[in-house]
């Protein structure tokens, strides 16, 4: 064997009779590098925006405008807990018509529709949703004149549509439709400040039971009625989007009813009723 001969096998390796792009640690290196250009491909693709498929969907597509002058929300930029998320709706505009609630990366966007009763005078109402991703949350207020004004507040979150039920059901389904009322202090003299909770399990269609595995099936509160005697105050339409055992606090202009009186129904057909006096009444 000449010494060239020799040099030469020397410096081969144990597999040089296999095609070279064939090594394994060649094809790790590739697949590697492929996957890399492909995320970063994916990550460089425009996120599409659902917001103007809401507005078809859920506003007919109606004009609205970006108007901070009408309505506000309060929302977390972070959330604690995606399954609880608090958010406060204001009233900046007396005499609004109704204000909507929609969380635009969730499965069930419009979390909360609010027709307000006239001469209701609400003022503020706060109430706790459920957050499935990262994502803008819109309000839109609907002025008297049927104008509609919009603000929103990106909020990040994620996973609180699929999140486990905090009660177990048994318990969830012996309390269903217990309610419970409670009144503030108002920073404004002239309005009343008060409080709604409604026991309910509010479970979405994509919760997991953790004994049998199967998903829970969907039963939330998809309607609520709050009035003064026989006055209203506000309506609410609403679905999977709002949290377990649903809240509702609220400013509103007293009309000197000496009841509060509450109905709410949910998707399963069930009917709750709660009444309790105003201001200490008797």
């Amino acid at each position: 064997m000449s010494p060239w001969t020799a040099s030469l096998q020397a410096r081969k390796s144990p597999n040089e009779s296999e095609p070279r792009g064939s090594r394994p640690g060649l094809l790790r290196v590739a697949t590697a590098a492929a996957l890399f250009w492909a995320g970063a491909a994916l990550a460089q693709e425009p996120k599409i925006d659902p917001w103007p498929g809401l507005v078809t969907d859920i506003f007919h597509d109606r004009a609205i405008k970006e108007h901070e002058g009408v309505v506000a929300l309060d929302a977390p930029k972070r959330a604690e807990d995606a399954a609880i998320v608090p958010m406060t709706i204001t009233l900046l505009e007396p005499g609004l018509r109704a204000a909507t609630l929609v969380i635009d990366e969730n499965p069930m966007p419009m979390a909360a529709a609010f027709s307000f009763g006239v001469g209701a005078g609400v003022a503020k109402i706060e109430t706790r949703v459920r957050v499935n991703s990262y994502t803008n949350v819109h309000v839109v207020g609907q002025t008297a004149d049927g104008a509609l004004h919009s603000v929103a507040k990106f909020v990040k979150a994620s996973g609180g549509c699929s999140a486990p039920a905090i009660k177990d059901q048994d318990e969830a389904a012996a309390n269903l439709g217990k309610m419970k009322y409670r009144e503030f202090t108002s920073e404004t003299p002239a309005l009343r400040e008060a409080q709604i909770m409604i026991r309910h399990p509010n479970n979405s269609g994509l919760q997991m039971d953790p004994i049998t595995r199967a998903y829970l099936p969907a039963h939330y509160v998809d309607k609520v009625e709050v009035r003064q005697g026989e006055a209203l105050i506000f309506s609410m339409e609403g679905g999977i989007s709002l949290s377990e055992d649903p809240s509702f606090r609220f400013v509103y202009k007293p009309n000197g009813a000496k009841v509060m009186r509450v109905e709410a129904r949910d998707n399963q057909g069930n009917v709750f009723k709660g009444e309790w006096p105003i201001g200490g009444a008797s």
